[in-house]
């Protein structure tokens, strides 16, 4: 593949590392995909002072000049499309489907933040008094830093990117250890976009070093902003350690969430957009369906049509043709999956449907439906982050938000209902910051994509995106 680089990318140019390489392996097959430049404190330093160089003449440039580069970068995601899917489903597992689709998603970033480069407006406020007057604008807030988690290796980089570089900031990344070839195919397309030497750095490593990086990421007091997407345990960490240096801070954490289907719902729908929800990527997607929560007057049809789609989704290397359900990402995320099974199964869960390690070996598992799940369960309180379907069944609307609401979690929550009441209802009263009513699908560029309570700080996507990459300047001008 033409395009595959496996050197970071500092100031513009392909560099060799202090640490050493890192192997990158197919989770499909265990084989051997590239070694990987292995990036260590001091090169992570060399990649925020080429940002800080960077930086005044970027900023500087006119809104439009950004995003031409912007729609260049657009232009040429889609021109290499193919290669970035294939890539992307050899290093993440994804169906190569799905890695298409999360190309596309990804590219509508850097269309959508083109866009909106030239719409980072100001204000006018009425002064006090006749000789005054009051001015706000918006300014790139400087280095961005961005760490991106190996389920959407693609997309969740051009989601903080695009309306990063939009702003006029210049930006340090750190991709997934299982994952950073993708990001170094976006650097690479990125310059030939046009993008200056310095605006974007990606400083990969291996597992061992992604505690090191962060720290260097967040106690450096020349990087202003940091974006995060992972687990919520590390979030914790990274919000701290900002703390240091008074940092924006941008986190999107991990979910539980709940989908619940009540007695006036479609259900050909309901289960059309479970599967989505549920099964989209095995399972590995932070908003995924985690709590099924079915009312008991359709709990048995929808169960039985539920168990019919799963028995459908084929298993095997994403490559692979007719495929719907790779492998999970690893050996670790495997075993946490059976966990959950069995801790569910001492719980009382009955596994109606799968339940173990797929036939195919290594991190493929069966698409498994389990029943009788209760709040108690492992699977029910922590993301199972795998392809499992636990369903639940409830009486009453207020049990069903009660149930949906019992945790620390607020990312997503989905709900199935016709009555017009219940849907606002429903909706004002789960507390996620995001909520797919007769749908399972809510990711989309023109909205704003972020969580409540433990799952995050701050919005992704649509014009609230770009707030988290400026500052706003107030000037009074007296005298006048």
């Amino acid at each position: 593949m033409e395009l595959i680089r496996n050197c970071a990318y500092i100031d513009g140019e392909w560099t060799e590392t202090s640490g050493g390489r890192f192997p990158v392996l197919d989770p499909a097959t265990g084989e051997l995909i590239a070694e990987v430049s292995r990036s260590g404190e001091a090169d992570v330093n060399r990649a925020i002072a080429a940002a800080e160089r960077a930086l005044p003449e970027w900023r500087a440039r006119p809104a439009a000049e950004r995003a031409a580069v912007l729609r260049r970068f657009t232009m040429l995601l889609g021109r290499h499309e193919d290669e970035l899917a294939e890539l992307l489903t050899r290093e993440q597992g994804k169906p190569l489907s799905e890695s298409r689709g999360e190309i596309r998603y990804g590219a509508s970033f850097t269309d959508f933040y083109a866009e909106e480069a030239r719409r980072i407006y100001g204000e006018t406020i009425p002064a006090p008094d006749a000789s005054s007057r009051i001015v706000v604008m918006r300014q790139a807030i400087g280095i961005g830093a961005g760490i991106t988690p190996w389920n959407f290796p693609s997309a969740m980089i051009t989601r903080k990117l695009a309306p990063a570089l939009a702003a006029g900031c210049t930006f340090v990344l750190k991709p997934a250890e299982a994952t950073p070839l993708s990001a170094l195919i976006l650097a690479g397309l990125l310059e030939q976009a046009g993008a200056p030497k310095g605006v974007f750095n990606v400083v990969p490593g291996a597992r061992e070093d992604s505690a090191s990086i962060g720290k260097v990421l967040c106690a450096d007091s020349r990087v202003r902003a940091l974006s995060f997407t992972g687990s919520t345990a590390v979030g914790k960490i990274l919000l701290a350690q900002c703390a240091a240096t008074i940092k924006k801070v941008g986190l999107e954490l991990g979910g539980n969430a709940p989908f619940i289907v009540f007695d006036d719902a479609d259900l050909e729908q309901a289960v059309n957009g479970c599967m989505v929800a549920k099964f989209r990527n095995a399972g590995q997607t932070c908003v995924a369906a985690n709590r099924i929560l079915v009312h008991a007057k359709v709990y048995e049809k929808f169960r039985d049509a539920l168990a019919k789609r799963i028995s459908e989704l084929r298993v095997g290397p994403g490559l692979e043709e007719g495929v719907t359900t790779g492998p999970l990402i690893d050996e670790a995320a495997a075993k946490k999956v059976e966990e959950h099974l069995a801790d569910a199964r001492d719980k009382g869960a009955t596994i109606t449907l799968g339940g173990a390690r797929h036939e195919r070996g290594g991190s493929f598992f069966q698409p498994t439906l389990v029943e009788s799940a209760s709040p108690d369960m492992r699977l029910a309180r922590e993301e199972t982050f795998g392809p499992v379907a636990a369903l639940t069944k409830f009486s009453s609307e207020e049990e069903a938000i009660q149930i949906a609401n019992d945790t620390h979690a607020g990312l997503a929550a989905y709900f199935y209902a016709r009555d017009i009441g219940r849907v606002w209802r429903v909706s004002e009263a789960l507390e996620y910051g995001m909520v797919g009513v007769n749908t399972g699908l809510v990711s989309t560029v023109v909205a704003p994509f972020g969580g409540v309570k433990e799952s995050g700080l701050g919005r992704e996507g649509s014009r609230h995106g770009i707030d988290e990459w400026t500052d706003l300047k107030y000037v009074r001008m007296a005298g006048l």
